[in-house]
């Protein structure tokens, strides 16, 4: 697309602009369409329950949008799967979805195997550690989905520089999304910089895409999904919903660069299976310094982004669901 401005106009929505949840409903089953919702957890006792609450009560009962809430876990040590089962959440482990394959953890895994475990022809994906949480959260990342049949992948953001009732907001995207992502997006893929929050962890995609395209198990997920779908579909494919704030407990300069070392990973195997780094070799140790009074030591970190394939090339999945 020649003029990116023009994509930002057209499919750059906010969440406002859906308030009209019995109309969303209504075109929804018209459709008939089905939503699930998934959000992967790992300790998350603490906020998963709200989460559950607000979903269910106002996008379940009050506005029947979502059919079926899941979490789905990576083997959380508090009560996180207690919590969210008394509160009416469907409850899976993730090392219990398609039992013959290794387990592995990461939160990918647990995205992947939803495409499995769930049912629904839109996946809606929400992390489970949002203080602020809103139905906005859903509705305003399916409701792109549900209103234009050729958008395929909707992506939140939050805290960005849109007038909205004569207010601006403050700048700036998270930590990792600005020092590394957009600075490559900027150099190979420019039309993902379009993308005003790639790393945001609440997306809404529908089934037939999320079927066909590779998972990684790690930091990299978002970002291998935003460059196979720009890859299949085009541009043309996504759309993004400012949620306005977004609360969470920030991460330690130390684990962004772990996320950094893992997107990188994703990012080098896919540019170069695209032809844009002929060569581009890589090591998967991680190198960081810890000290000891004023002794200074490298800590090596091994850190490898494995990825599972789609989910149409699981013969369980093609068998379920008759592919």
């Amino acid at each position: 697309m020649n003029n990116l401005q023009e994509w930002i106009d057209k499919n750059t929505y906010h969440h406002s602009q859906f308030w009209d949840l019995k109309k969303l409903v209504e075109t929804k089953e018209k459709l008939g369409l089905t939503i699930s919702l998934c959000l992967p957890t790992l300790n998350e006792e603490k906020t998963v329950g709200k989460e559950i609450i607000v979903f269910k009560s106002e996008l379940m009962n009050r506005y029947p949008l979502i059919d079926e809430i899941a979490v789905i876990d990576s083997g959380s040590e508090d009560n996180t799967l207690e919590v969210a089962r008394s509160y009416g959440a469907d409850t899976y482990l993730s090392a219990d979805i398609l039992p013959n394959l290794e387990p592995k953890m990461g939160k990918g895994e647990n995205l992947w195997k939803a495409i499995y475990q769930l049912t629904g022809d839109i996946i809606v994906y929400v992390d489970a550690d949002i203080s602020n949480i809103h139905p906005r959260f859903v509705y305003g990342l399916v409701a792109p989905l549900i209103y234009r049949e050729e958008v395929k992948y909707v992506k939140a953001f939050y805290d960005r520089p849109l007038a909205i009732s004569g207010s601006v907001r403050a700048s700036g995207g998270g930590r990792v999304t600005e020092i590394l992502v957009r600075p490559l997006f900027s150099l190979f893929f420019p039309e993902l910089t379009t993308i005003i929050q790639p790393l945001s962890g609440e997306y809404a995609v529908r089934r037939e895409v999320l079927e066909q395209i590779a998972f990684p198990i790690g930091f990299g997920v978002e970002t291998s999904h935003l460059i196979d779908v720009h890859h299949k579909f085009g541009l043309e494919a996504f759309a993004q919903t400012d949620l306005d704030k977004r609360v969470h407990e920030n991460k330690p300069t130390i684990s962004l660069g772990k996320m950094s070392f893992g997107i990188l990973q994703t990012f080098i195997k896919r540019a170069k299976a695209l032809g844009i780094l002929e060569k581009a070799d890589h090591e998967t140790i991680m190198r960081q310094f810890q000290v000891t009074k004023d002794h200074y030591e490298q800590n090596l970190i091994e850190i490898v982004e494995e990825e599972r394939p789609p989910m149409i090339e699981i013969e369980e999945y093609r068998k379920k669901f008759k592919k």
